[in-house]
């Protein structure tokens, strides 16, 4: 059976999740997707969920992580700002300093496990 850490960094404003890992996931795959809604569907959960949680981290922040083009002939679009660009990088960038930093000790918890 094989083991592995995984670091789940939140980082609150009042009560709630401004940033957090599922946040960070869905602003992936709408960079990936250029939509909520397939973003959503790649993530497995509703459009609904999704744009709520768009709509949280957008009003958390001092601008919109995402930006959202209406609908037409050429149909919306919805795309990653510059502050969220940003955002993804530099929490992407905490958790692999954080997996360098604890190396030496999850190896050594690790070795704690059962085989």
């Amino acid at each position: 059976m094989a083991s592995k850490a995984q670091f789940r960094l939140r980082i609150y404003r009042d009560d709630s999740i401004a940033i957090g890992p599922g946040k960070v996931a869905l602003l992936e795959a709408i960079a990936d997707t250029g939509s909520i809604s397939a973003a959503a569907r790649q993530l497995g959960m509703s459009y609904r969920r999704a744009w709520v949680l768009v709509d949280e981290m957008n009003r958390a922040l001092a601008s919109p992580a995402v930006s959202t083009a209406a609908g037409g002939v050429q149909g919306g679009g919805t795309a990653l700002s510059p502050l969220g660009e940003k955002l993804v990088q530099h929490y992407r960038a905490v958790e692999q300093a954080a997996r360098t930093a604890a190396a030496a000790d999850i190896a050594a918890l690790q070795e704690l496990l059962a085989p």
